[in-house]
C-alpha cells in the first residue's frame, strides 16, 4: 500500500515539474504583462502553432493542477492524481516547449539559387526538375531578390515574337529588372523553430508579406543559403506526441 502511494506521489511531481517547465516556456514565448497559465495559453495559441495544438490539454492541466496543488488534505496525499499517460504527455510537451528544433529541422533544404548572371535556361531546367516557384538570386555573392515562375511567365510574354521567345542569351539579371520586390529575412542557422515563427508573426502584424526566411551560417546576405522557411513549412509542423 506503502508503495502504491509513493508511485501516486511520484506521479504528481512529475507532472508539477513539468507544468512548471510548461508555464516557464510559456512565459517566454508569449511575453505578456499577464502570468496566469491559462492567459498565456490563449494568447500563445493565437501566435504559435505549437501552443495551438497543444492548447485543449494545457487548458485540462491547468485544472488538474491546481486539484493537485491546492486541495491537498495533508502533506503527501492528494485529492486527485494524475495517470501515467498524462504526466508522460505533459512532460512531452513540457520538452517540445523548453528544447525546441532548430529551425534547419523543418526547412528546405539542397536550396536552388541563382546568380543573376546565369541564363533563364538554367532556372526553367530547375522548375522543371524540383518543381519550385522562387529561386533566390544572388548578385556579386549576396542575395538580392527572389526570382518567381510568374515574372518569369510574365517576362515570356513581353518577350514573345510570332509565337517564340529565344531564350539562349538572356540571363535572370533581365527578369529581374521587372520582378517586383520580396520581403524576406534572413536568420542564421542557431534559430529555433518558434523564433521563425515570431518573425513572421511579427510581419504579418505590420501588414507585412513575408515570403520567407532564409537561413545561412550566420544570418547574412553575403552567405550561402542553407535552408529556406516559408509560411507553409510553419503549418505543416506536427507537434503531435502519443
Amino acid at each position: 500500500m506503502e508503495s502504491v502511494k509513493n508511485q501516486e506521489q511520484l506521479l504528481s511531481e512529475r507532472f508539477e515539474v513539468a507544468y512548471n517547465q510548461v508555464h516557464d516556456a510559456l512565459r517566454g514565448l508569449v511575453k505578456i504583462n499577464d502570468d496566469r497559465f491559462v492567459v498565456l495559453v490563449k494568447v500563445g495559441a493565437k501566435r504559435y502553432q505549437v501552443i495551438e495544438t497543444f492548447k485543449k490539454d494545457l487548458e485540462q492541466y491547468a485544472k488538474l493542477r491546481n486539484a493537485i496543488v491546492h486541495e491537498k488534505i495533508e502533506v503527501g496525499f492528494y485529492i486527485a492524481e494524475p495517470n501515467e499517460k498524462v504526466v508522460t504527455h505533459i512532460e512531452k510537451i513540457a520538452n517540445i516547449l523548453s528544447q525546441p528544433n532548430y529551425a534547419l529541422s523543418i526547412a528546405s533544404k539542397d536550396v536552388v539559387y541563382f546568380d543573376d548572371r546565369d541564363k533563364i535556361l538554367k532556372v526553367t531546367s530547375a522548375i522543371k526538375d524540383h518543381g519550385y516557384s522562387k529561386f533566390p538570386v544572388y548578385q556579386n555573392n549576396k542575395c538580392i531578390g527572389l526570382l518567381t515562375s510568374s515574372s518569369i511567365v510574365k517576362w515570356l510574354a513581353r518577350n514573345m515574337k510570332n509565337g517564340s521567345v529565344n531564350l539562349a542569351n538572356n540571363r535572370i539579371s533581365d527578369i529581374m529588372k521587372f520582378e517586383k520586390a520580396h520581403l524576406i529575412d534572413f536568420v542564421s542557422k542557431e534559430i529555433n523553430i518558434f523564433e521563425v515563427e515570431n518573425i513572421f508573426e511579427k510581419s504579418h502584424k505590420k501588414k507585412q508579406k513575408l515570403e520567407c526566411v532564409i537561413i545561412t551560417e550566420n544570418g547574412r546576405p553575403e552567405e550561402k543559403p542553407l535552408g529556406i522557411v516559408t509560411p507553409w513549412d510553419l503549418i505543416e509542423i506536427d507537434y503531435t506526441v502519443e
